[in-house]
C-alpha cells in the first residue's frame, strides 16, 4: 500500500499506520510517499506532520470513527456495482427531488433511503439531489459543515451506503446529483492547514476562511477540489454536482476554477459515456455561468434560480419582506416566466445596487426552479414550509414552466414537518453559540427571529418526514396533484419547452387576482390566486389539468374558483 500526502512546507512527515509511525520520503512538488506493503482495505492510519498530530489524511476516503478519529484505507474495487446498463440522464426534461439523507426518512441512512426510491419511481422525477454527505462534526448537519472532503459521513452508512444508493436509484432509472461545498469549510475538525496553504488567509465569506484558489502554492489546492469531483462523478457513478454558492469562490486567474472544473468534468464524461452534469448555485445572476466555455462561459450545465423562487413565493404566500420586497406583485412573476430572471441589471432594493445581466439566449433548461428547497425553508426562523393551497398553485406554474423544476423533500404531499437549521458541534462553545451565529446571519431579512436551538437534538428529530402523514386524503390528494403535473409535464413537448420566447404571459395588473402563461400556440395555464371566483376571456377546448374540480370551461371564458389552477387547450388569447 502506497500513502501519498501533500505537505510542501513540511520538513518531516510521519504515517502512523499499524501500530507505528514510519517516515515518508520527500518527492518533488512538495509530496511525500511512503510503501507499506502490509496495509490493505480497512487499516487505519493518520499522518505527523513536523511532529503535529497525528493529523487525518486531507484526502481520506473513510472516516470510521469521524472527524477527529484516523483515516482508513479505502479501495473502490471492492464495492460491486450492478448498473453496468445505466447511460445517465440528461438534464434537459428532468425534474430534480431534493432531500436530506438524514431526514428524509426516521432512521436517516442511505439503506432506508433506498427503501423509499419507489415513492421516487412513481412521481416520475428523473433525479435526486443529496444534501452534502461529508464528515461533518457530531450525529447530525445540513452538511455544509463538513471536512475530509473525499470521505462518506458514517452516521448515513459511509461510502459503500452512497454507493448502494446510488446503484439503487440507477436501478429505478434515476440519476443522482451530490451537494458539494468546496467555498469553505467546516469550523470543527478542519486539520487542512498543517499540511499547505489551503486556504487564502482571509475570511471568504461568512461562513469561514477563503480557499486559497489564486495565491501561491494553489496549484494543488486547486487539484484538490477538481480530483474531488472527478472522484464523486467516476468512483462513485454520480450523474452530477451541485456546486455550494460558487459566488464564494475566491479566483482571479485567468481560467477560473470553475472553468477548468467543467473541462476536466466533460473529459471525463467522454471516458466514462455518459452526461455528467455540473449546476451552480450562484447569487451573482451572470449569465456567463451557463454559457460554454468555447463561448467565453465558465460551462456550468446549470445554475440555481432564486429569482423564479422568489417570484412564485411571493404570489402564492403574499410575504414582500427582505430579499422578497422586489417580487411584490404579479409583474416579477411575469418577468421570470418570459425572461428567466427578474434582476437582469435593474436596481435590487435588497442589495441597494444594481444587480445581475440579461439570460438572453439561455434556454430555461440551464436555470433550476423550485418553489421551496433546503436554504427558503431553512432560512426561516422556525423552518416552516408553505401550506398545502399555496403548494398546489406554485406547483403547477413551476411544473408547467420552462425551467428545469426542482422539488424539495416532503413538498409533494404538503409535509407539515418544519426543516430549520440544526447542527451538532462538538465544542462547546460552538454548540453554545450556534443559534446567536445564525441569527446574525439573516440580520436584515425582516424575520422576528424565534428560531429553535440548532444544537438541540429535537429540532433534528422534528425535521424528520412523517411519511404516515400520506394516510391522509388531504396529503394524498396532493400527492396525486403532484404526480398529475409531472406526467403532463412530460407528455406535452410545449410543458417543458425550454425557449422563453414562445412563452407569453397576460396578468391582473391591477389586482394581482390571476395570470395566464401561454406555452406555445395552444396551451394555456391559469392561475387564479385571490379568493373570490374570476372568469377570464380564454376560449378553452379541453381543460386538461385543474387543481378544483369546479373549473369550467363555457362561452363566457375559463371559470376559476378561488385559489385554483388550470392547464387547459385553448384557442383564443386573453389579449384578445
Amino acid at each position: 500500500m502506497i500513502f501519498e500526502v501533500w505537505a510542501p512546507k513540511a520538513t518531516a512527515v510521519e504515517v502512523d499506520v499499524l501500530g507505528g509511525r514510519r517516515p515518508m520520503e520527500q518527492r518533488p512538488g512538495g509530496w511525500w510517499r511512503a510503501d507499506v506493503p502490509e496495509a490493505g482495505h480497512g487499516t487505519r492510519y493518520a499522518y505527523v506532520v513536523d511532529g503535529g498530530g497525528p493529523y487525518p489524511d486531507p484526502r481520506s476516503r473513510r472516516q470510521p470513527e469521524g472527524i477527529f478519529g484516523p483515516s482508513a484505507v479505502y479501495d473502490h474495487g471492492h464495492f460491486t456495482w450492478s448498473d453496468e446498463r445505466w447511460t445517465g440522464r440528461d438534464l434537459r426534461g428532468s425534474v430534480i427531488y431534493e432531500l436530506h439523507v438524514g431526514t428524509f426518512t426516521q432512521e436517516g441512512t442511505f439503506e432506508a433511503a433506498i427503501e423509499r426510491l419507489g415513492h421516487l419511481s412513481e412521481l416520475c422525477v428523473d433525479f435526486v439531489e443529496i444534501m452534502p454527505v461529508a464528515p461533518v462534526p457530531g450525529g447530525r448537519n445540513w452538511g455544509y459543515d463538513g471536512v475530509d472532503l473525499y470521505a462518506v459521513n458514517e452516521t448515513y452508512g459511509g461510502p459503500d451506503g452512497l454507493k448502494s444508493f446510488v446503484d439503487a436509484c440507477h436501478r429505478e432509472g434515476i440519476g443522482v446529483i451530490l451537494d458539494v461545498v468546496y467555498n469553505h469549510l467546516g469550523p470543527s475538525g478542519n486539520f487542512l492547514h498543517p499540511f499547505g496553504p489551503y486556504f487564502g488567509g482571509f475570511e471568504g465569506s461568512y461562513w469561514g476562511e477563503a480557499v486559497n484558489l489564486d495565491g501561491p502554492g494553489s496549484d494543488e489546492v486547486r487539484r484538490y477540489f477538481i480530483e474531488n469531483a472527478l472522484q464523486w462523478l467516476r468512483d462513485y457513478h454520480i450523474d452530477g454536482l451541485r456546486l455550494d454558492a460558487v459566488h464564494a469562490l475566491h479566483d482571479k486567474r485567468a481560467t477560473h476554477l470553475l472553468a477548468e472544473l467543467s473541462a476536466e468534468v466533460d473529459t471525463l464524461a467522454c471516458a466514462v459515456g455518459r452526461p455528467l452534469s455540473l449546476i451552480a448555485e450562484s447569487d451573482l445572476n451572470d449569465p456567463r455561468m451557463v454559457r460554454s466555455l468555447d463561448a467565453g462561459g465558465l460551462g456550468m450545465t446549470a445554475q440555481w434560480n432564486d429569482d423564479v423562487h422568489h417570484a412564485l413565493h411571493t404570489a402564492v404566500s403574499g410575504e414582500t419582506h427582505g430579499y422578497y420586497e422586489d417580487f411584490s406583485g404579479l409583474r416579477a412573476l411575469a418577468k421570470v416566466l418570459t425572461h428567466g430572471v427578474f434582476h437582469d441589471g435593474g436596481h435590487s432594493t435588497f442589495r441597494e445596487r444594481a444587480h445581475g445581466s440579461p439570460y438572453t439566449g439561455v434556454p430555461g433548461h440551464r436555470l433550476v426552479a423550485c418553489v421551496q428547497n433546503h436554504d427558503q425553508v431553512g432560512n426561516r426562523p422556525a423552518g416552516d414550509r408553505l401550506p398545502m393551497p399555496a403548494l398546489k398553485l406554485g406547483a403547477g406554474l413551476l411544473l408547467t414552466s420552462p425551467f428545469t423544476p426542482m422539488l424539495f423533500m416532503g413538498e409533494e404531499w404538503g409535509a407539515r414537518t418544519p426543516f430549520p437549521f440544526f447542527s451538532d458541534h462538538v465544542e462547546p462553545e460552538l454548540r453554545d453559540t450556534e443559534g446567536g451565529r445564525r441569527e446574525k446571519e439573516f440580520d436584515g431579512f425582516g424575520y422576528a427571529w424565534e428560531a429553535p436551538n440548532p444544537s438541540d437534538e429535537q429540532t433534528f428529530l422534528n425535521a424528520k418526514l412523517d411519511w404516515g402523514e400520506l394516510k391522509e386524503e388531504a396529503h394524498w390528494s396532493l400527492l396525486c396533484w403532484y404526480r398529475d403535473l409531472i406526467a403532463l409535464r412530460k407528455a406535452l413537448p410545449e410543458l417543458s419547452d425550454p425557449r422563453f420566447d414562445r412563452v407569453r404571459v397576460t396578468y391582473d395588473r391591477e389586482g394581482g387576482d390571476w395570470l395566464v402563461m401561454w406555452r406555445g400556440e395552444s396551451v394555456c395555464v391559469a392561475v387564479n390566486f385571490s379568493g373570490e371566483t374570476v372568469t377570464l376571456p380564454v376560449r378553452v377546448s379541453t381543460v386538461l389539468l385543474a387543481a378544483d374540480d369546479n373549473v369550467t370551461a363555457g362561452p363566457d371564458g375559463l371559470r376559476l374558483p378561488p385559489q385554483s389552477l388550470a392547464i387547459c387547450r385553448a384557442t383564443q388569447d386573453p389579449d384578445t
